[in-house]
């Protein structure tokens, strides 16, 4: 593994965590819409997925994107 991988992982974890402490906006940033797909689209997906080998890049990067769509949703959800 290249020496340089542990210091960048270390400066995405601390730019992470400084984005936490970014400037606090007072109007509410709009939410990207969460693409909606019909059933035949999903099962085609999920058949098309099965074929893939589970430590498939693809399969990761999927799951990251469902992790996207679920904070979109929240993101979308007024606020009391």
């Amino acid at each position: 593994m290249p020496s340089f991988v542990p210091r960048f992982a270390a400066l995405v974890a601390v730019t992470t965590l400084l984005a936490g402490c970014a400037r606090v906006l007072s109007e509410p940033q709009p939410c990207p819409p969460v693409v909606e797909y019909d059933h035949a689209f999903l099962e085609r997906a999920a058949k098309e997925l099965d074929l893939l080998p589970p430590d498939s890049a693809v399969v990761e990067m999927l799951e990251d994107y469902y992790i996207m769509r679920q904070q979109v949703r929240v993101c979308s959800v007024p606020a009391k």
